[in-house]
Parts: C-alpha cells; sequence; structure tokens
C-alpha cells in the first residue's frame, strides 16, 4: 500500500500520472551540460566525477560530456562512461565550451584561453601556486569559479572535500611509511605496527586535525605506539574523544617533541597551518637527532612543510635521505589513491551539480546555499574573495552583497 492510500496522505498529481509523464514532470528543471575535464597537471591521477556520479547526473536529465581518457589514470576507462550515459569527445575546444567545467586541478592558461565565458567551473583553486595574471584572465572570461578548498557544507560547518582528502591522505601516510620501513624500499627492514614479544612501532603525529585523525586510526589499526602534538588542547582532547582510546597527547612543545621525536619511528607532519601562514616548523637539528632509517611523511608540504628539512618531491621520485633519515615530501597524495580520491570527490561534486540543476542556476543555489556561496571565488568576472584580492593587490567585493539582488 502507497503512502496516497493511507489517511492522512493526500494525493498527488504525480502519483495519478504514468510513469512516462512522471518523468517529464522531473524534466522540468533546467539540463545542464556539464564537461569532464582530463587531467594535465603533473601528479594529478583524479578525476572530477567517477562513473557512477555521471550516471546519477544522466538520470537526472542532464548532459555529461567527457574528454577521451579523462579517467584513464584513475582506472575507469571510456567505455565505463559511455556505458551510464556519458558521451566521450576528443575535441578538447568541446569540454571548455560546455556551460559547467568540472576538473580536479585549477586550469592552466590553455584551458582559460578555451573558455567562451560566462562559464561555471568547478575545480581546486591552490592560492600559493596562482598569480594576479592568472586571476585577472578568469575575470576577463566572467566565469564563476568555485573552489574545492573553499566549498563549504549547508551550516558553513565544514569543508567536505578538503576533510575528505585529508581522510585519504592520513589513512595514506601510514600505509607510505609502512613500505619505507620495509626492506622492499630499502628501508631497516622493519614492520609497521606490533606484534607479540616484539616492541611496537613509535609513531610521532604533528597536528590534530583529519589528517592527524585519520592517521592516529590507522597506526592504532596496525598496533603501533602513537603520540599526537597540536597547538590546541581543544583539539587533542576531541581527538582522543573521537578516537575512544586514551593516547599520548601533548601540547606543540619544543623540549618534549624533540624527545619524542629520538626514539619515533616515523614522524607525519599534518599540522593545520591557518590562513596559509606557517604556525610550526621542526627544526633540522630535531630532525638530526631522529633515528637512523626512521620516515618523515609530510603532508602540508605544499605549504611549505612541518618539517625544516622538508622539500618537495615528486611520484616519480617520492624520497630522499637527509641526515639518514627517509623524507616522503610528495604533495598531493590522494592522487597515489587516485579512484578512491575520484569516487570521494565524485560523492560531493555530484550532489552539488544535482542541486544546481534543481534550483534552476547557479544564482539561485548561491543564493540558498552558504555551503556554495562560500565557495565561489569568482562570481560573473568579480573577484569575492578577500584572502587572494589581498594577496594579489586585487579589488574584490563581498559575494553577500553581489547576490541582494537577486
Amino acid at each position: 500500500m502507497g503512502n496516497a492510500d493511507i489517511p492522512g496522505f493526500p494525493l498527488r498529481k504525480e502519483s495519478l500520472m504514468p510513469q512516462e509523464e512522471m518523468l517529464e514532470i522531473g524534466r522540468k528543471k533546467k539540463t545542464l551540460r556539464i564537461a569532464v575535464a582530463k587531467e594535465w597537471a603533473k601528479d594529478e591521477s583524479r578525476v572530477a566525477l567517477a562513473p557512477h556520479a555521471v550516471e546519477l547526473l544522466v538520470c537526472n536529465g542532464h548532459d555529461v560530456i567527457i574528454e577521451k581518457e579523462a579517467g584513464k589514470e584513475s582506472n575507469f576507462n571510456d567505455m565505463m562512461y559511455s556505458e551510464v550515459g556519458g558521451l566521450i569527445v576528443e575535441d578538447r575546444e568541446e569540454i571548455y565550451k560546455c556551460d559547467i567545467i568540472v576538473k580536479v586541478a585549477p586550469l592552466n592558461e590553455k584551458e582559460i584561453s578555451l573558455l567562451k565565458g560566462n562559464q561555471v567551473i568547478i575545480s581546486s583553486f591552490q592560492i600559493a601556486t596562482q598569480s594576479a595574471e592568472y586571476i585577472q584572465k578568469l575575470t576577463k572570461k566572467r566565469v564563476t569559479a568555485l573552489g574545492f578548498e573553499y566549498l563549504m557544507d549547508r551550516k558553513e560547518a565544514v569543508f567536505p572535500i578538503e576533510q575528505s582528502m585529508m581522510e585519504i591522505s592520513g589513512t595514506t601516510s601510514i600505509l607510505i611509511a609502512a613500505e619505507y620501513l620495509s626492506n622492499a624500499n630499502n628501508g631497516k627492514g622493519e614492520m609497521l605496527g606490533g606484534i607479540s614479544g616484539i616492541s611496537p612501532t613509535d609513531i610521532v603525529i604533528l597536528g590534530a586535525g583529519t589528517a592527524g585523525e585519520f592517521a592516529a586510526r590507522t597506526a592504532l589499526g596496525l598496533g603501533a605506539t602513537v603520540k599526537v602534538f597540536d597547538g590546541s588542547v581543544y583539539r587533542l582532547r576531541a581527538l582522543q574523544e573521537r578516537l575512544g582510546a586514551r593516547i599520548f597527547t601533548s601540547i606543540l612543545q619544543p623540549r618534549i617533541l624533540a624527545k619524542a621525536l629520538k626514539t619515533a619511528d616515523v614522524a607525519i607532519g599534518a599540522i593545520a597551518f591557518e590562513k596559509d601562514i606557517q604556525t610550526f616548523l621542526v627544526s633540522e637539528e630535531a630532525v638530526k637527532q631522529m633515528k637512523p632509517y626512521s620516515v618523515i611523511v609530510d603532508l602540508r608540504i605544499d605549504h611549505g612543510g612541518c618539517f625544516e628539512t622538508s622539500r618537495i618531491t615528486s611520484f616519480k621520485n617520492p624520497v630522499y635521505h637527509e641526515h639518514n633519515v627517509v623524507h616522503y615530501c610528495v604533495p598531493n597524495i590522494p592522487s597515489r589513491v587516485a579512484r578512491t580520491a575520484s569516487y570521494a570527490l565524485s560523492n560531493i561534486l555530484g550532489q552539488i551539480i544535482l542541486e544546481l540543476g534543481d534550483a534552476g542556476g547557479m544564482n539561485s543555489l548561491i543564493k540558498n546555499h552558504r555551503g556554495v556561496r562560500s565557495g565561489i571565488y569568482i562570481y560573473n568576472g568579480v573577484l569575492t574573495k578577500e584572502s587572494i584580492g589581498n594577496r594579489f593587490g586585487l579589488p574584490y567585493q563581498d559575494i553577500n552583497l553581489l547576490t541582494v539582488a537577486f
């Protein structure tokens, strides 16, 4: 018995219609033409929308075109997209003429030149790698640009994409450390974790945020001893509550940290730097005191790193040795598990795009979704982020004022 047959549930017009007519009702919402662009940035293996997200959008009446081999590095072949209704195209110009363009890395200059203008761009922004000229080229195209790192949920309480990527980074950092402790990568031949009769691996984690939490969860699951340092007692207390375990925690006090690092087999750098300002750095002297062949995984290398000895590496050459300590300092660790990371991205971006279509356009969505509004850094060619304007000396306007008119 359906709801329409239950007393108190009024009959809806849709419930009396044949299925074909009901499908037509769903399609009265704005139909979007969405392009999934291929990634060309170095060490970027993710794709913005996995096949399951494309299927969801197509089933809701939207057109999705995918640049040829866009999902190849994430092990999604073109057939997987075409089977769920995606249209595969080889012409890049056709991709960049669509109303909505989604990708992971920021658009490069070539891609910006292909834009027709007045489009919606959804991607990361990566402020540390940009310039004033880059912003000006985007604004001249009068695009509306949404940055992953600025996108929040409806309550403006969580950065969903950033949090998902930090969960992946934190978990993966422990698996990486395990690889470089083992003989397989010329490590000292130790298993990360603990077994009966052998002292467990000693792991120091800098940061009690999302990445630090998931690194701690993974390490504890493998049987390691975990010590977490952070600048906030509140974050440390909250971390212990979420973990449900009494682990060693400490405020970032240099002497105590240096002592912990002396006995550590692994050190994970996951300090959350606020407003792109580096707030803490482990000195080179402290790194010198670490055990031979211990492993550092610096998750914050794209913000300058947590360790004075950190310098950017790549997936091709991921590690180097300094003071007899292994350093893994590859930015964008989620690309190391690109398929998982692409699913995580798709779960968020697919829903945002669906809401965009249901709202009837970006203007309406921005007005009614505070989290999306916070993610916009360019609106119809106008820079809307104070932090970006101040960094590059460019004029900006508050998006809340710009949206009053609609």
